[in-house]
């Protein structure tokens, strides 16, 4: 499962900077480095107390490797669950490898991807959802992907997992007690509270699986494709959210051959915006390569944004663009579709008007001198359903907690089935082991050591 030999790995980004800091871990972790460091007091590091800090120097034999501050955490205490040192030292790559190695040849190991979280596992820090929220804390780069991985790393997932699985369990206890006394036929789990468990169960679980909708998206980042015809603002509107000059603008129809990726925070949600490049017929090879991935990125999209510019739409064009909405609403109809006029600095009050008029829920832009950019960024908010990270709700975004959920569910349901349909105890009791099972795969209660390999793998080196 897990050596027990003490680790060793650099606990901070890789390259030079002002402080880094490097962690060991394991049985022999202060005992290893108690004779490496000479503490400006003269006191003996494996004499002080856990949690304490000292200021001393790392030396090899009579060479001063560097002045560093040393974290202590004896027996369980630690992030590990096992005794643990940090060395806080100064950031030079030379010194770091140069700590690293003399450690190594005094008995350490270097420690694999995600090992010191693992360990945590196995000592019983953290349970599996918590350890994996460690990574998706780590990956957070938005205020709501932060705030989820946080709630999770805490225990709020766990604890309503555990609650759910504790009550089940007892009632399996009861129903396995039956089966003993099947010659008597005695009931021992009360049928109608168990209904009610098991219709509660199925209400907890519907809303954790319908959250994943909404957490997947929080997690990674909601796509959204900006599409339209060519030499229409696309580039600059993307310019325009990002602020900065991300995409190369031009007068040039098709200027833009491929599309262009970037990500910004909106309102702490993570906005994945993609530039397209333009709808049109074309004998440019190149070209219509860019167009057929321009359909493949709106199939990816969960919102769309179409493009248009306002200063050249005729009576006939505002037609053929009505036409066009509606071929993308009937091939997309699950799919939020803004209509977006660029360039209405260019209109006049009569102009504007008719353009409102004509087609609804139109939204009025100029990319290029930044009006109606920030109202756009609040109107693709609103596709996003926060209600549930604003009153706090668990919310689930691990594909791997999902899948078990949807298993976890199906159990559920045929113990329901059960209940409603008379069926006898022993056919229920192996139903209610699979949900069980199942609820157990999500904390770790249930594991295996490919499961933990996988999960671990994607951590970095030092946590």
């Amino acid at each position: 499962m897990i050596a027990q030999d003490t680790i060793v790995a650099l606990a901070t980004p890789s390259g030079a900077g002002a402080i880094a800091v490097i962690r060991v871990s394991g049985k022999e972790a202060i005992t290893i480095c108690s004779p490496l460091f000479r503490s400006v007091s003269g006191k003996e590091l494996s004499a002080q107390k856990s949690h304490t800090i000292h200021l001393g120097h790392i030396v090899d034999e009579n060479r001063i490797l560097d002045e560093v501050l040393i974290s202590i955490f004896k027996g369980s205490n630690s992030y590990t669950g096992e005794p643990t040192i940090e060395i806080s030292c100064h950031g030079s790559v030379y010194i770091q490898q140069e700590i690293i190695q003399l450690l190594l040849r005094k008995g350490c190991r270097m420690a694999n991807a995600g090992e010191f979280t693992l360990r945590a596992f196995i000592n019983g820090k953290l349970d599996l959802s918590q350890a994996e929220a460690v990574a998706d804390l780590i990956a957070s780069d938005s205020e709501a992907s932060h705030q989820i991985a946080m709630q999770q790393m805490r225990g709020g997932f766990s604890n309503e997992i555990q609650k759910l699985r504790d009550e089940l369990l007892n009632f399996a206890s009861l129903i396995e007690l039956e089966l003993d006394f099947a010659e008597e036929d005695v009931e021992f789990a009360d049928r109608t509270q168990f209904k009610d468990l098991i219709a509660r169960i199925t209400n907890v679980l519907k809303r954790l699986i319908d959250s994943f909708a909404v957490g997947n998206v929080i997690k990674n980042g909601i796509p959204v494709a900006i599409v339209g015809e060519p030499n229409v603002g696309k580039s600059t509107l993307l310019n325009a959210l990002l602020n900065e000059e991300r995409a190369i603008v031009s007068d040039i129809a098709g200027t833009t051959r491929d599309t262009i990726e970037d990500e910004i925070t909106i309102g702490g949600i993570g906005f994945r915006f993609i530039d397209t490049a333009g709808i049109r017929e074309t004998k440019d090879v190149v070209e219509s390569i860019g167009i057929q991935k321009t359909f493949e990125k709106i199939e990816q999209a969960q919102v769309v944004i179409y493009l248009v510019d306002s200063s050249i739409l005729t009576a006939d064009s505002l037609q053929e663009l009505k036409t066009e909405i509606g071929k993308i609403k009937n091939k997309y109809p699950q799919k939020p579709l803004i209509i977006v006029a660029n360039k209405v600095d260019k209109l006049d009050d009569d102009q504007t008007s008719t353009l409102t008029s004509e087609i609804e829920n139109i939204h009025l832009l100029s990319a290029k001198q930044n009006i109606g950019v920030e109202a756009l960024q609040n109107k693709l908010l609103e596709y996003v359903n926060t209600g549930a990270l604003r009153n706090n709700e668990t919310i689930v975004t691990n594909s791997r907690h999902y899948d078990a959920l949807l298993k976890a569910l199906e159990e559920i349901q045929k113990v329901q089935y059960g209940l409603d349909t008379g069926l006898s105890g022993d056919l229920m009791a192996i139903d209610i082991r699979q949900a069980l099972y199942h609820f157990g795969e999500i904390t770790g209660e249930i594991t295996s050591d490919d499961l933990l390999g996988n999960i671990f793998a994607n951590f970095c080196i030092g946590k």
